[in-house]
């Protein structure tokens, strides 16, 4: 998270809007996002519907919910996907402008 905080304005620029979705409860989502002054969107996914709904890997011995990356166009259609195999399996930021520059051209 804090990778894509550290862009925030860039991803404004390119008209994306960030959500992070986590499994744990509204009032720790809530703690956290006003201490870490987080720019974007949080939401509690803590019963995992969002998640499994977009087959987000658990893998328990790598410490549980694999991340996952997804951009949705404004229309609702997913055109990005990245499932982390490892808990440091992200996307670098760059690679994410790119795919929003490709969607912006695209459109």
């Amino acid at each position: 998270m804090a990778q894509l905080r550290q862009d925030a304005a860039e991803f404004e620029t390119r008209g994306a809007k960030v959500a992070i979705i986590g499994p744990d409860g509204p009032n720790a989502f809530r703690r956290y996002w006003e201490t870490e002054q987080m720019p974007f969107t949080g939401l509690s996914d803590i019963g995992n519907k969002v998640a499994d709904a977009f087959h987000q890997e658990v893998v328990w011995w790598k410490l549980g919910r694999m991340p996952a990356v997804i951009i949705v166009d404004q229309k609702g259609m997913i055109r990005y996907t990245h499932y982390g195999s490892s808990m440091s399996d992200i996307p670098e930021n760059s690679e994410l402008f790119e795919a929003l520059d490709r969607i912006k051209t695209a459109s």
